[in-house]
């Protein structure tokens, strides 16, 4: 697998950030965000997709582009600008779905990621309003929900004026942008500073119990490994949001479509005896925790961690934006997202 070559001062910096963004899942849960270093009009560094960042200095995970070629093709409205512009062709490693807003936005350093604090605006009807109090004095854009790669680069471009430094995604996430590794990362943690959101504390899991309904479902089902993931279920407020539809995209694609069924305990083991053939990602008991399908990997064990760190950041009152069938099956009938999956099924 070939990467960029971290004897690089710049590109060690920015592996050295990433890695610590990627160890912090209130920002990053598994292969979800990307960050990316330009050099002048010439090269872009950027991660690799369905890479980890917390895995950047122990693993190759940057791919790098001919900037130059890459905004020609972008101008030119190409449909997958990012392959052809490779510095190595051969290489094994695809470029970010985010590629073309790394080349889009101006700065030499940008970092997006999937923070839970900006999430819990993110998802809001009244989000645009609730954020510009926070972060009134920073130059900063809301872009309204996009699907990821291309659409979402156009949407961006569409918000530039004022040249923000920060972008925040409407049902997405966050992007900073700065001149330095060092300024993303102050910028960063501004930023997360002035969107802070308390969580609402949340009840442990009942693992006995889990492990009982585990058993009903004959080896289908486990409780969930990251102890994040169970608040979805055990505070009741956060169960209610879970059920009414998907809130982000990484969620729709590693734990898939809505309705997320989320069920009593008394009734979650008669529908695990009889359930049938499709079974969904992550099913919910109310007051006991998140069950998780046996055959999945630890990208789906991060994105139930997600919910179970969003959903407590969330206003029960607050007017919630949800994903629509639409949104949520070109999701899933993506190949580059059919492609990431492919890559989340092990532990990294």
């Amino acid at each position: 697998m070939s990467g960029a070559p971290l004897t690089d001062p710049a590109l060690s910096a920015l592996a050295a950030l990433s890695a610590r963004l990627g160890a912090e899942r209130s920002l990053i849960q598994g292969a979800g965000g990307n960050t990316s270093l330009k050099r002048g009009d010439a090269e872009l560094w950027v991660k690799a997709s369905g890479t980890w960042l917390a895995a950047a200095e122990r693993q190759p995970i940057f791919v790098g582009l001919d900037l130059a070629e890459l905004r020609r093709r972008m101008a030119a409205d190409e449909a997958e600008p990012a392959m052809p512009a490779r510095l190595d062709p051969a290489g094994a490693l695809r470029p970010s779905i985010e590629t073309t807003l790394h080349a889009l936005l101006p700065h030499a350093v940008v970092v997006h990621v999937h923070s839970v604090n900006a999430i819990a605006f993110a998802v809001r009807r009244d989000g645009p309003e609730l954020v510009a109090e926070r972060l009134e004095g920073l130059r900063w854009a809301w872009v309204p929900y996009a699907k990821p790669g291309l659409p979402l680069t156009r949407a961006v471009q569409a918000r530039l004026q004022g040249a923000p430094d920060v972008l925040v995604l409407g049902n997405h996430g966050l992007v900073v942008g700065a001149g330095s590794t060092e300024a993303a990362e102050a910028l960063l943690a501004e930023v997360e500073r002035r969107l802070a959101v308390p969580a609402r504390p949340a009840p442990a899991a009942d693992l006995p119990a889990l492990e009982r309904l585990a058993a009903r479902s004959a080896g289908r089902y486990r409780p969930a490994r990251l102890a994040e993931a169970h608040a979805a279920a055990t505070d009741p407020a956060s169960a209610a949001a879970a059920g009414r539809g998907s809130l982000y995209p990484d969620h729709v694609v590693f734990l898939g479509a809505s309705p997320l069924p989320v069920l009593p305990p008394e009734r979650a083991e008669p529908w695990l005896a009889a359930a049938g053939g499709h079974l969904p990602a992550l099913l919910l008991v109310e007051g006991a925790g998140a069950l998780l399908r046996a055959d999945l990997g630890a990208g789906a064990e991060e994105m139930a961690a997600c919910l179970g760190l969003v959903l407590p950041r969330l206003d029960p009152a607050a007017p919630l934006v949800f994903l629509s069938a639409g949104q949520e099956a070109e999701l899933l009938d993506w190949d580059a997202e059919k492609y990431r999956q492919s890559l989340n099924t092990a532990e990294q």
